[in-house]
């Protein structure tokens, strides 16, 4: 038994060390462009907005758009879908960002996520939203900015960097904090 037990601790021992390192190298890969866009906002390095140029369908329309097309402008990107109920609640508030920076040449910019567009035209109408929608069809444009979920927002300044994010529901006192701030940058 006491041999047994000699070669049973240095084995307990290398393979719990060997499920620590693993854990360690995952959480180092799983952190992907979400955690680098936040870590870089937090740090003051607004990173330029992944796929930038990657044009998605308009919402309602066979026309495609992408954000370089709105480069010189501060842009209210918001990652959403309709069955999302923070979603639902956070809407009424980026209607009146979209009337707030279209007084500054701005827009807010919505794109669908995991949605169908049917039920985000319904949505749209719904909660009267007079800004521009983008179908993500893949949701390939979404990942890029490390989304999983929504709602998530990220405010693009007019050198198409992102400048500031939230990675859940969106209100007003948030959008009075962040919008003049960046609407008041010559950036």
């Amino acid at each position: 038994m006491t041999g047994m037990r000699r070669l049973l601790v240095p084995g307990l021992v290398t393979l719990a060390a060997v499920a620590f390192l693993a854990v360690i190298a995952f959480g180092v890969a799983s952190q992907g462009t979400s955690n680098s866009i936040d870590a870089q906002v937090a740090r003051g390095h607004y990173p330029l907005a992944p796929n930038s140029t990657m044009k998605l369908p308009l919402l309602g329309s066979d026309v495609k758009e992408d954000l370089a097309d709105l480069r010189g402008k501060v842009v209210l990107l918001n990652v959403f879908a309709s069955w999302c109920a923070p979603c639902a609640q956070e809407a009424p508030v980026l209607e009146q960002a979209q009337h707030l920076l279209a007084r500054h040449g701005g827009t807010v910019l919505g794109v669908t996520y995991l949605d169908n567009s049917v039920d985000s035209e319904a949505f749209m109408r719904q909660y009267h939203l007079t800004y521009p929608v983008l179908r993500d069809v893949s949701g390939s444009f979404a990942r890029a900015l490390g989304t999983t979920g929504v709602p998530e927002s990220f405010v693009i300044n007019r050198s198409g960097r992102i400048q500031a994010l939230i990675r859940s529901q969106l209100d007003s006192q948030w959008v009075n904090q962040t919008l003049p701030r960046i609407l008041d940058a010559r950036s």
